[in-house]
């Protein structure tokens, strides 16, 4: 019998043949902590007694929530995350560089086929290079750095088979947002997603991250593509035999294949308050918004950013409406500004921000308050996400949402 993508990811890892539902203990590659919770790792690591780091070139710690500090009790996390540095000798720290999860494939962290853990939901991103991540607790994280290993039940597996081209206004983003809308919230909980067919080969990676970004808001485990002449540039690596080999096999066990033509795909947007709430955008048409917002761990990426000063160029922002625009990190920045994108987008009226992930998570930077609407590149639409519990949030591509920021309300881009 044939194996998945992620049956042979944990087979390679443990050196066995797995079987979904069998719970295993794996070798963990890589983990990432991020500045919200590092004072929480930091005490529970101490607190199981541990004495050293098992790896300490194999943790990344990453300041991107919190920078630049909003409360006063941010700083505490840098405090705490600071010692933890110093006392344990952990090597690979970037203050301020980015979004974590752009970050760690961008910095060469992940690769194909290693299984990756962080310290937040979206760490499903790195199944775009082929890898298994997928997001944990501060005690779970404690116990890896410790030890190196985690035990975690095989997933099943639901394949997503794309065919076709297409349509030109249609991003990776209306993808993921069509398959969530027909899994539900919950439809993918602890499975993993794997993505395969044309449409998928002819993906760049950055769009293949925001799927894989947004797989968790399905409940998925995980969302893996299988790594290519694509992934192998990107992440400047020469595939082996066995990362080529990990794609699903034709006699592959799936609970559940989905399948999709692009030519049929649209412009879409989850509606306030869910993130499976998804409507074509042709029928939100004409209702009127506030803000926009451009960036996050889904859409700040270079291609997201030429995407929308395509539709910004020689165009103004309408009048009463903020855009906001932060780049995924520093490199996607500095390449917006080579390329003339940050000169479009800046003279369309956008205002740009440092990388990091402040008003996705509403920490900082454009929060909204009772009864303004916004349309926004990043993951989640919960109820309070981006301001107050009376804040209407819109999610769309970046094409989409760039239109309505020169409109002033939603259109089809």
């Amino acid at each position: 019998m044939g194996l998945t993508v992620i049956e042979k990811i944990i087979r390679n890892n443990v050196g066995r043949e797995v079987k979904p539902g069998e719970i295993v203990t794996v070798n963990v590659d890589r983990v990432m902590i991020h500045d919200i919770f590092i004072p929480f790792v930091a005490a529970k690591f101490e607190e199981m007694g541990f004495q050293k780091l098992w790896d300490a070139d194999k943790a990344v710690l990453i300041y991107d929530h919190l920078v630049p500090a909003s409360q006063v009790d941010d700083t505490r996390h840098f405090k705490i995350g600071n010692e933890f540095v110093h006392k344990y000798g952990m090597k690979n720290i970037h203050r301020a560089d980015g979004i974590c999860h752009q970050l760690m494939t961008e910095a060469g962290y992940v690769k194909p086929g290693n299984i990756v853990f962080g310290t937040d939901s979206h760490t499903t991103t790195y199944g775009c290079v082929g890898a298994f991540s997928s997001g944990i607790g501060y005690t779970e994280m404690a116990s890896i750095l410790g030890t190196g290993t985690l035990w975690m039940k095989v997933p099943e597996t639901i394949k997503v088979n794309i065919t076709g081209t297409l349509p030109k206004n249609v991003m990776a983003k209306d993808i993921i947002l069509r398959l969530i809308g027909d899994l539900g919230a919950d439809g993918a909980t602890y499975k993993a997603l794997e993505f395969s067919g044309d449409t998928v080969g002819q993906m760049s990676v950055a769009s293949r991250m925001s799927m894989s970004n947004m797989a968790v808001e399905a409940g998925a485990k995980c969302a893996l593509f299988t790594p290519d002449d694509k992934t192998a540039e990107y992440c400047g690596i020469t595939l082996t035999d066995k990362e080529k080999d990990l794609a699903g096999d034709s006699d592959a066990q799936y609970c559940r294949i989905i399948n999709y033509k692009a030519e049929d795909f649209v412009p879409v947007m989850a509606c306030p308050s869910n993130v499976d709430n998804i409507k074509p955008v042709s029928e939100l048409e004409g209702t009127s918004i506030d803000q926009v917002f451009i960036g996050s761990c889904t859409n700040g990426r270079l291609e997201d950013l030429m995407a929308a000063a395509e539709i910004l160029k020689g165009k103004k922002v309408a009048p009463f409406v903020k855009l906001i625009v932060t780049p995924a990190s520093r490199k996607i920045y500095r390449e917006a500004i080579e390329n003339g994108t940050m000169a479009v987008l800046a003279q369309a009226g956008a205002i740009i921000t440092h990388p990091g992930c402040g008003l996705c998570c509403g920490r900082t930077g454009g929060i909204l308050t009772d009864g303004e609407r916004v349309v926004a590149t990043n993951n989640r639409n919960f109820l309070g996400r981006m301001g107050t519990s009376k804040v209407e949030i819109y999610l769309a591509s970046p094409k989409s949402a760039a239109a309505c920021a020169v409109a002033g309300k939603i259109v089809v881009p």
